[in-house]
């Protein structure tokens, strides 16, 4: 680059001989006394060396010679001031080229380097040059480093030392030397030609936003060294990195051609501070969706707090996408779980809270909340240090009116929980490498559609996604990998839990995962969980099997269709309510299964695919499909049935089942097989008035037979004597055993055949 050849710049002073007006013996400054008629200055028109020249008498200590008019300065441009000069008589004085830096109104720029380095005359007519570089940055060769404050210069020499010598002095050259420093045809600007200085210290934000305003389509470098950014910096020009940056943490780096992970972490020099800067970036920057961490693996060495690395907010609702990449948890102390007790007082009338706390400060909102009455993957939403109260994201379903409770923290590679409101973020194409160390993530308090996709949770310590609050509304985990860290303990000794939701309409498709205690428990309603794959086996040979999905809530509008559930069960309980005892309401119902496969190997014959768990009294079936499905066991005992009641706290009612339909599964492995309604034969050889028929094999959830819907005479009914009898029969139901038998009683003895459709629940 040369200023004076493209854009056609001035810098060369005027030749001495076309007159000492515009020389200053001062500063060059407006005003400033000139050589133009001075005792000590004489023209010389031909000088042996120099042709035309100036003849100067030193009479001042600092004999100075300045050209008056105005120099201009550019950031990212260079000039050299040379001069000639010989001793012709009297004292040898010493010569330096000098300068003076002005501003754009004029002013002095004080504090700036504005000599070179100084050279002492040795010898009478001996031609000596100095010459000196000016110029915005720190480079090397650079005398008088201006930085970006100076809009234009004064230049010219000095003599310094003893006085009364005479000089003679050749026309003074400036020069354009930028293309040394940085040639265009490079297509790279410099961060150092505009001030920057890459020691830690001194702030370089004007520097970076000069260069990026002059790159112009070049790329903007930043060289090496540590470059101290103290305020936020937006860079719209492509940038390179060979040195790094330091920043507050409350300062933001937002770069708009290259908004990807890899130059952040180029940018910084530390893989954790690189990834919550750039997720800074994210959230504060509206040029970008997503950030990409373009394949690299991320090494944490504790949690990232998202809310906090970004600072500057506590809700956010516009799409943002962090994608592809790995982020893993490294060996650290900051990883372990937090855990205290706390006692504290719990009234089913103010269910979301714990009151009554002292030192409620220990306790960690996104705590796990365990104790007694407490159901599974209850936390704590918020902490009320003032008032000693802790809100929940669950009810508790039994807990008594005061108890100690254990508040357990687990560590997350991202934790969002800092934020109120979260909405529309997405996690794409990310291994969460727990490693046995970390959890992985933890959703915000609030928000809806936090999307995961397309993830591997990665042997969690704890927990692979965890939320705490309501942020889990309307959430979508599709294709993700959960891969336990327990996967060579038996079923008994594992306690790592897949995901957890609080609220509604979440959509849980097409995920694979392995051997959790349980892959996931779901509160709230409106669920569709299709397409999944989820086992639980054991290679250790024991045959305990645990619950793969615990559905939390007896109402939840859930369909579960086309799933493989291997080697573990569908449980379903109310363990999120504080008043779990049912007076009135729609009680265990609102859930359809269909088209799944279950699986078992090995399994103990007492093991359930499918279990209902009440936790309180009063409860039944009011709304249930179970259809199209295939069971299968094998490698093992048959299984006695699929279907199975935990009555450890309470029974159902089998006599209020309703509106149930169990038809088209098929079974292998199974004792006894389930359908409503059930269609049999029933048969008598001998004349009798009234058929008392257990069917207990065939009812789901230990129900009974309560209504016979259809009975039809296969054949001829016939009295004692072989006569033919037309009457129908009347049924009862609910009697015998358990009430899973059901009589009909005919007007008189009768004997033959009946195909009898009988229901377990009331379908009306």
């Amino acid at each position: 680059m040369n200023k004076a050849l493209t854009d056609g710049i001035q810098l060369m002073p005027p030749a001495f001989a076309l007159g000492l007006d515009v020389w200053s013996s001062e500063d060059g400054t407006p005003g400033s006394d000139t050589y133009d008629g001075a005792s000590n200055a004489t023209l010389i028109a031909a000088d042996a060396d120099f042709g035309g020249c100036l003849e100067l008498l030193k009479t001042s200590n600092t004999q100075k010679l300045r050209y008056s008019g105005n120099t201009p300065m550019y950031p990212g441009c260079y000039w050299q001031i040379r001069a000639r000069i010989k001793a012709v008589a009297g004292p040898l004085p010493s010569v330096r080229i000098a300068a003076w830096a002005g501003d754009e109104n004029g002013g002095h720029v004080t504090g700036l380097d504005e000599t070179g380095s100084s050279t002492a005359l040795e010898n009478y007519g001996e031609v000596v040059e100095v010459s000196a570089i000016v110029g915005s940055g720190s480079r090397g060769g650079v005398d008088m480093i201006w930085g970006q404050d100076p809009t234009f210069g004064h230049f010219g020499i000095d003599l310094t030392g003893v006085q009364d010598g005479i000089v003679r002095i050749d026309d003074i050259v400036i020069e354009d030397v930028t293309s040394i420093y940085t040639l265009s045809k490079l297509d790279v600007v410099d961060v150092t030609d505009f001030g920057a200085i890459g020691d830690g210290n001194t702030n370089n934000v004007a520097a970076f936003e000069a260069a990026d305003a002059a790159a112009n389509g070049r790329t903007v470098l930043v060289p090496a060294g540590v470059f101290q950014l103290n305020s936020s910096v937006t860079i719209a020009s492509e940038i390179r990195f060979h040195g790094t940056v330091s920043m507050p943490s409350n300062a933001k780096l937002q770069l708009l051609q290259n908004f990807d992970y890899p130059t952040y972490f180029t940018a910084f020099g530390d893989e954790q501070v690189a990834l919550e800067k750039a997720i800074q970036a994210l959230f504060n920057f509206t040029d970008h969706e997503s950030l990409d961490l373009k394949g690299r693996s991320v090494q944490l060495t504790s949690p990232i707090d998202v809310q906090a690395a970004v600072g500057n907010k506590s809700s956010f609702s516009t799409r943002r996408v962090i994608r592809n990449g790995r982020i893993e948890a490294a060996s650290s102390s900051a990883w372990n779980d937090e855990e205290v007790s706390r006692t504290a007082s719990y009234n089913p009338n103010n269910p979301g809270k714990l009151t009554g706390i002292s030192n409620a400060s220990g306790v960690i909102p996104g705590s796990l909340v365990q104790g007694t009455g407490v159901g599974r993957e209850v936390y704590v939403r918020s902490v009320d240090v003032n008032n000693g109260e802790i809100t929940l994201s669950r009810e508790l379903w039994g807990a008594p009116s005061s108890q100690s409770y254990t508040f357990t923290r687990f560590k997350y590679l991202l934790d969002f929980s800092g934020f109120n409101y979260l909405s529309r973020f997405s996690l794409d194409s990310i291994d969460f490498a727990c490693n046995g160390r970390s959890s992985g993530v933890m959703i915000a308090d609030g928000g809806l559609i936090f999307h995961v996709r397309d993830c591997f949770f990665t042997t969690p310590k704890d927990r692979g996604l965890s939320s705490a609050g309501h942020g889990c509304a309307g959430m979508l985990l599709d294709r993700n990998q959960w891969l336990s860290n327990e996967q060579e303990i038996s079923v008994s000794q594992r306690h790592t839990i897949g995901f957890n939701t609080n609220c509604n309409d979440i959509k849980i498709r097409n995920n694979r995962s392995l051997r959790f205690l349980h892959w996931g428990v779901i509160g709230g309603g409106g669920a569709l969980i299709t397409g999944n794959h989820f086992f639980q086996d054991d290679n250790t040979g024991g045959n305990i099997r645990s619950s793969g999905l615990i559905i939390a809530a007896n109402h939840p509008k859930l369909s579960f269709v086309g799933n493989y559930v291997d080697n573990c069960s569908i449980e379903w309980t109310n363990e999120h309510d504080a008043t779990p005892d049912i007076v009135t309401g729609y009680s265990f119902g609102g859930m359809t299964i269909t088209g799944n496969h279950f699986t078992s190997a090995g399994s103990a014959s007492w093991f359930r695919w499918i279990s209902i768990k009440p936790h309180g009294t009063g409860h039944f079936i009011n709304g249930l499909n179970i259809s199209g499905n295939v069971f299968k066991a094998f490698s093992g005992p048959n299984l006695g049935r699929v279907d199975g009641v935990d009555t450890s706290i309470a029974p159902l009612l089998p006599q209020k089942f309703r509106n149930m339909t169990m038809i088209g599964n098929t079974f292998t492995g199974v004792d006894d097989t389930f359908m409503n309604p059930v269609t049999m034969e029933v048969s008598r050889t001998s004349a009798g008035a009234g058929w008392r028929t257990g069917i207990p094999n065939y009812l789901p959830f230990k129900s009974e037979a309560q209504y016979v819907v259809a009975a039809m005479p296969d054949g001829q009914m016939l009295s004692s004597s072989n006569t033919p009898v037309y009457t129908q029969p009347y049924f009862e139901g609910s009697v015998g055993n358990n009430g899973q038998s059901f009589d009909l009683n005919w007007s008189q003895p009768v004997k033959g055949k009946v195909r009898v459709t009988v229901r377990c629940d009331d379908p009306d």
